[in-house]
């Protein structure tokens, strides 16, 4: 598993949000991010950038979740798609390819990586999806992504 630091910008946003137990979310993202796509088709904006899911976690099993789309305006919504961001500033990535159901693998790495570094958390993570979901899943190509504060930046601050 391949598993980096970086900077990346800040990000307009198009989504839509919800409170889903765990069970519920891989139906619903896939119908989230097509009427995402459906918004902003007929609303003539283009996406700038792959699909996504950020997760903040509410409890063991339950996430506040928003699934969109990057895009280089911002959007008025419609009561269903909203305007949101994605943070920028220091991430950790984690690659996973595969079926879904592996990713905890790349969520394990990014814990790894942040222990090693003595950095942490700061904000909710998020997933990019790179591949349709009408390729073959062993195929499949999906970026884990943790804001994080790197160890300089908390001596730095006498954290």
């Amino acid at each position: 598993m391949h598993t980096e630091s970086r900077t990346v910008p800040a990000q307009r946003t198009a989504v839509i949000r919800a409170t889903l137990g765990r069970d519920e979310l891989s139906a619903w993202i896939p119908a989230a991010l097509d009427q995402v796509a459906s918004y902003l088709r007929r609303h003539e904006t283009a996406p700038s950038g792959f699909p996504f899911a950020r997760y903040h976690v509410r409890s063991e099993h339950r996430y506040d979740v928003e699934a969109g789309f990057p895009v280089g305006t911002r959007i008025d919504g419609d009561g269903t798609v909203q305007p949101s961001t994605l943070p920028g500033g220091n991430v950790v990535v984690a690659w996973h390819i595969g079926p879904y159901d592996g990713l905890g693998e790349a969520y394990e790495s990014v814990d790894e990586w942040l222990r090693t570094a003595g950095a942490v958390r700061c904000g909710a993570a998020w997933e990019v999806y790179h591949d349709p979901p009408t390729r073959d899943p062993r195929f499949w190509r999906t970026e884990v992504v943790q804001p994080c504060r790197l160890a300089a930046e908390l001596v730095r601050e006498g954290a």
